[in-house]
């Protein structure tokens, strides 16, 4: 028995012809998924909050997502939050002018009430974050305070600390974290 290419060929088509369609062309509507935000955050809020100080602080108490700490950035952190968190994390007035890429004297001319502008507002909401999953990955603030004044192979024999001054160096801090969370990388 011989079949000739052409043959099986039209014989192919014609089984198709024959099977009917599995799936019928409808007007599709789009699948809507619905996650609450809070699927998305990196630890809760209320732990960035507690590293700030602010927690009976009004502004502060209404955080519960990542879009309410954008308002609050948008708006200016209070001068208090930026103390609280330097006294809780160990930074030094001069590394917080440094990272916020501001002097050391504007910093202190600031009044605890006052507003900070918005990028240095920003940073201090990272640095808050950071430090926040941190103490949470490595077991307490003091072991995360020591892991980012240690030299580390992965980070070019580099200080974590010294990453702080860009927004792209808190990511890759808060990456780290995550691959040590999970075992990937120590």
């Amino acid at each position: 028995m011989s079949v000739t290419l052409g043959q099986n060929a039209e014989d192919m088509k014609k089984a198709r012809a024959k099977t009917p369609r599995k799936y019928e062309e409808k007007e599709a509507t789009p699948p809507v998924v619905e996650e609450h935000s809070e699927a998305y955050l990196t630890q809760p809020a209320a732990h960035t909050v507690a590293m700030l100080g602010m927690q009976q602080n009004a502004q502060f108490r209404s955080v519960a997502s990542d879009n309410d700490f954008i308002e609050l950035i948008r708006e200016g952190v209070p001068k208090e939050a930026m103390n609280n968190l330097m006294h809780k994390t160990g930074i030094t007035n001069t590394e917080m002018a440094s990272i916020t890429h501001t002097s050391d004297r504007t910093l202190r001319r600031y009044e605890d009430e006052d507003l900070l502008p918005q990028e240095q507002s920003e940073r201090v909401i990272e640095l808050a974050r950071l430090y926040s999953r941190g103490s949470e990955v490595l077991g307490g603030l003091d072991y995360f305070k020591e892991w980012m004044n240690t030299k580390l192979i992965p980070l070019g024999d580099k200080k974590p600390k010294e990453f702080l001054d860009t927004s792209l160096g808190i990511d890759l801090l808060m990456k780290t974290l995550g691959r040590i969370e999970h075992g990937v990388f120590a």
